[in-house]
């Protein structure tokens, strides 16, 4: 069955102006989302997934698949509890926008005005000494790294997964992870690392976000949950979405990857270890109830129920793509945005068709985010629509989210 009238989920009707006339999608269309994923639950590909197409503020197509958890065979609902990983990024990036909003906190602000490690910290350069042993040479800043830096990926942060076998090996053998921290002991321990480029030079995926949420607690006086929750969820009614869950039936809501599904089941494990790591880069869980309130603020231009979260002018800033060609930032293999995508802060901007022919399907002026946990969002303003997939992979994430969107812009005849 498609979305039933009977399923509500509490998102706000669009504000005034949006785009009413916007095109519709066909119910072929949306039948065969539908029968991709009954498809990929019969084929054991996923234990399940709850789907979201909102337009103009209202569902238009919601369905669960499958169940939370194959060892407990409860069902997917959309109250169902998802590990985000990075499509924590976004919510971040919007909290710190909201000190910048405030005059709290400044893009050009250089990182170690709070967090004074990073007055000292240099770049890793891979260099040959003269008995050909390959080894980090250390050089100092160009510039320091910013809170534009970090908030666009431009920073020379980091993943120990991402990049150079000698940056790669210098945060494996750091003990980044060891024993139990917090924000303040995690941002620490990054700027004592090397960076993987001078600041401003490349757009690099890493643990810049991470950072941009211990800048918010020292800014505020709260910890990173306290002020998401006072600015952002309770605002939203983000009832679900928090760092660390409370009570046995949050966690009977929460779904998980199948046992086969390792890498996924042990980033879990690990980020299940450390409840005191309020990771802004990657540490909440939500639903699709939650986010999908979330992604209509983004969508409402930073409005949400008849009240502005984000002004006019930080959410034009956040949502405009800052790494295009005149910026002077390169991209390289590990470019996760995309073909057809600028980044701004904490969204990937689609700003032309890219190269690909046919070109990936979309609109122009879309946003996006995804994350190694499967989950995926899109804001998509020409079509005035959202659209979610939550699901517990990192095995087949990378095969069933661009079919996914693929499927969403099939069903609406749209492309660019």
């Amino acid at each position: 069955m498609l979305a039933a009238a009977s399923i509500v989920i509490g998102i706000k009707a669009a504000e005034p102006g949006r785009a009413a006339g916007a095109q519709l999608p066909s119910e072929d269309g949306l039948q065969r989302i539908t029968e991709f994923f009954d498809n990929e639950i019969a084929a054991g590909k996923l234990p399940g997934a709850v789907v979201l197409i909102q337009q103009h503020g209202k569902p238009i197509y919601l369905k669960c698949f499958g169940v939370r958890d194959v060892a407990t065979h409860l069902p997917m609902t959309p109250d169902t509890i998802f590990a985000l990983h990075s499509m924590t990024k976004p919510i971040t990036s919007v909290a710190a926008m909201m000190l910048i909003d405030a005059g709290k906190l400044s893009l050009s602000d250089p990182a170690s005005k709070y967090i004074p490690g990073f007055a000292d910290v240099q770049v890793g350069v891979s260099s040959v000494a003269a008995d050909g042993t390959h080894y980090l040479k250390l050089v100092p800043l160009d510039r320091p790294v910013t809170i534009e830096d970090l908030l666009r990926h431009t920073s020379g942060i980091t993943y120990d997964y991402i990049g150079g076998k000698l940056i790669d090996r210098a945060y494996s053998e750091s003990g980044l992870f060891d024993g139990q921290f917090d924000n303040k002991v995690f941002a620490e321990r990054i700027a004592r690392l090397p960076l993987a480029r001078q600041p401003g030079t490349l757009w690099r995926y890493g643990h810049s976000t991470d950072v941009v949420g211990r800048i918010i607690e020292i800014v505020s006086g709260q910890s990173l949950y306290q002020f998401e929750k006072q600015l952002i969820f309770d605002p939203l009614g983000m009832t679900s979405t928090k760092f660390v869950l409370g009570s046995a039936d949050e966690r009977a809501r929460m779904a998980e990857p199948l046992p086969g599904d390792t890498i996924l089941k042990s980033a879990e494990a690990d980020r299940r270890a450390h409840p005191e790591w309020e990771s802004g880069g990657g540490g909440l869980v939500s639903s699709l109830t939650d986010y999908a309130r979330f992604a209509q603020m983004i969508l409402n231009g930073g409005q949400y129920d008849g009240k502005r979260h984000l002004s006019t002018r930080a959410f034009e800033s956040m949502t405009t793509d800052h790494i295009g060609p005149d910026s002077g930032i390169a991209r390289d293999y590990f470019y996760f945005p995309g073909d057809g995508f600028g980044y701004g802060y904490g969204f990937a901007v689609r700003t032309d068709p890219g190269n690909a022919k046919p070109p990936p399907p979309g609109s122009i002026g879309e946003l996006k985010w995804d994350s190694g946990s499967g989950t995926y969002f899109g804001v998509d303003p020409k079509l005035d629509m959202v659209y979610i997939l939550l699901e517990q992979t990192q095995n087949e994430r990378e095969r069933i989210t661009p079919a996914f969107k693929k499927l969403v812009y099939d069903a609406f005849g749209a492309v660019n």
